[in-house]
């Protein structure tokens, strides 16, 4: 083990834990991902934050909560340049200075152009100063492009996008480009070039690449890799939430459903499933990006020194409970991929059972670095996890703090329904509690029903566990600040 390992941090986007070999998946093509798991820990029970993008990452990069770390939705009006509180560090600001830190790829934590928190190396992806940068954006910087622009203007794409002037490739486009000009393999091409030229330098390095598949718009270059009509939909595919279930659920499930059948009124089922089989074939564009940078890791001789971690910001319903998209605690939208491979630790698949949070993430590798870890981290490190000196029993808390629609949702009672604030506990017997001070309460016993169908919050027999973990979400408010009032008293 070098003194100073590097670190391959690699985040999906919207990508479920059910589209992996390592997580019961046997027909997505997904070799790179298959054979890195085959090497590695593979954590059953990984949970994001918060599950919608800007939140979730910044939980990443910080190791906060996202009320922490500032950013409790996806676009935040009036906060200049950086959606993150000015004083909240990343990773990068938290290793010593001899790293060559890089972020390739989707920041969404405010200027998606600029290099900032301790990343030197950075390759953009997202243009738009449209709807997430509002007018304090300086004038002079609403005509900057991302490399991407760049990159496929010079490949002859031009932009179809236009808001208030401003050009862009926009998400509908881009799942036309052919497999050389998606996201996944331009990003999978400039990591390639970085790890070569540490390999040259010999310095170490922390790279977070943020991949965009297999992110909607379910289109892409691999559409017809899936028979949509072979494709095995499971036990959740369009079954409604039961009626004492969260309303917005209930009432986004009712949208969605009607909205196939809107679409494809004579065979409304063939809608979801070829959303699905093209959602699994960005799923593969992903991996053979990914096939290329793990390959170059092997290349250049630095695999045995650096750590890789492969995760996502969260799932898709993609029609599971009639639903699609995020925005959800149940477990295809909250729990994701957790893939961590440490050369000097890994001996073939070693599966860690239990829960662990994002939060745990930033001190976790921090601690395998053999960097210090910081006192106002808000998660723990799991290094002894890893070494089996430890389990994992602790909770793992989530939030929804409203709000968060940058996109239209469906319809105003769907949107309405949104701004309602959540939290969530997933206790370490494996209970989940889901608490809000305006919608219907859960509770799931994730031992017997996986599939969270059996709402028990109301059931006399489980009075006394509600309280319990309760309290525990209680505390868990006081001890990181979350200032939420979930008015229970009401209850």
């Amino acid at each position: 083990m070098h003194s100073k390992p590097n670190l391959l941090f690699i985040c999906s986007d919207q990508q479920r834990t059910d589209t992996i070999g390592a997580y019961g998946n046997d027909w997505i093509e997904t070799p790179a991902l298959n054979e890195l798991a085959s090497r590695s820990f593979v954590f059953e029970n990984a949970y994001v934050t918060q599950p919608v993008c800007s939140p979730a990452r910044s939980t990443m990069m910080t190791g906060l909560y996202p009320h922490s770390a500032g950013v409790v939705r996806n676009s935040q009006p009036g906060r200049p340049f950086s959606n993150l509180f000015p004083d909240v560090k990343t990773i990068a600001e938290m290793v010593s200075d001899d790293y060559v830190c890089g972020k390739y790829g989707k920041w969404h934590l405010g200027d998606d152009l600029s290099p900032q928190h301790g990343f030197s190396e950075w390759v953009s992806t997202e243009d738009a100063h449209d709807n997430n940068y509002p007018n304090w954006v300086d004038p002079k910087d609403r005509d900057r492009k991302s490399d991407y622009f760049d990159y496929l203007v010079g490949k002859g794409h031009e932009p179809e996008g236009d808001h208030e002037g401003h050009k862009s490739h926009t998400q509908a486009q881009r799942g036309y480009f052919p497999m050389d000009d998606t996201m996944a393999m331009f990003l999978s091409r400039n990591t390639v070039d970085f790890i070569e030229d540490r390999g040259e330098d010999g310095k170490p390095w922390l790279m977070y690449v943020n991949m965009f598949e297999p992110h909607p718009p379910y289109n892409g270059p691999l559409n017809e890799m899936y028979d949509p009509a072979e494709l095995p939909m499971g036990p959740l595919f369009l079954k409604k939430p039961a009626d004492n279930t969260p309303a917005f659920n209930r009432v986004r499930a009712e949208h969605h459903i009607a909205e196939a059948e809107e679409r494809r009124p004579e065979d409304p089922e063939s809608y979801w499933r070829e959303l699905r089989a093209r959602y699994f074939g960005n799923v593969t564009v992903l991996d053979r990006g990914i096939e290329s940078i793990l390959a170059a890791l092997e290349e250049s001789g630095q695999a045995d020194d650096t750590i890789v971690v492969f995760t996502s910001d969260h799932g898709d319903s993609l029609g599971d409970r009639g639903m699609i998209n995020k925005r959800a605690f149940y477990d295809e939208v909250a729990r994701v991929p957790l893939i961590v491979h440490v050369p000097w630790l890994s001996d073939g698949e070693q599966r860690i059972g239990g829960s662990i949070g994002h939060t745990d993430l930033v001190p976790t590798l921090l601690d395998l670095m053999g960097q210090d870890v910081p006192d106002h981290l808000q998660g723990a490190s799991r290094k002894e996890v890893l070494t089996g000196d430890a389990e994992l029993v602790d909770d793992v808390f989530m939030q929804w703090h409203g709000g968060a629609a940058t996109v239209p949702l469906g319809n105003a009672e769907v949107e309405r329904l949104s701004e309602i604030p959540w939290r969530c506990m997933v206790s370490g017997d494996r209970w989940k509690l889901n608490l809000s001070p305006a919608d219907t309460c859960e509770l799931y016993d994730l031992n017997s029903d996986p599939l969270e169908l059996v709402n028990l919050f109301d059931h006399p027999d489980h009075s006394d566990r509600v309280r319990a973990m309760t309290e525990r979400v209680l505390e868990w408010q006081v001890s990181t600040g979350d200032e939420l009032d979930l008015d229970l008293e009401q209850r």
